[in-house]
């Protein structure tokens, strides 16, 4: 069974920073591209960062450049994703997707909330 288990979130304040995990098991983690979504209350969601497995190429929304840092561990099986500068409209639950070849597997998502 494929999971991805997302950890990290919880409440900051405007300005502070944190670092989410992703924890995959059940795939061959290497060979998967990793992304990061977020949903805020809305009805639209938004890919903000993505490592490559290639080459572990990073993209990122520009809504959160220059702020946010994608990272991998293949060792771990795990992608990170830190988060500085935190803003009240970075509040989302944030989920991590893993895809490769047609195969696509989501983590049920940690809550970010950042107060004003």
């Amino acid at each position: 069974e494929v999971r991805l288990v997302e950890s990290g979130g919880g409440t900051v304040q405007a300005g502070g920073s944190l670092r989410l995990s992703c924890a995959a098991s059940g795939l061959s983690f290497a060979e998967y591209d990793i992304g990061w979504f977020r949903r805020a209350p809305g009805p639209e969601g938004e890919g903000i960062a993505l490592i490559s497995s290639v080459d572990g190429s990073t993209h990122y929304a520009n809504s959160v450049k220059g702020r946010f840092t994608i990272s991998r561990d293949n060792a771990k099986n795990t992608v990170y994703l830190q988060m500085n500068s935190l803003k009240p409209e970075d509040t989302a639950v944030y989920y991590c997707n893993a895809f490769s070849n047609g195969m696509d597997y989501w983590g049920k998502g940690t809550l970010v909330t950042v107060s004003s």
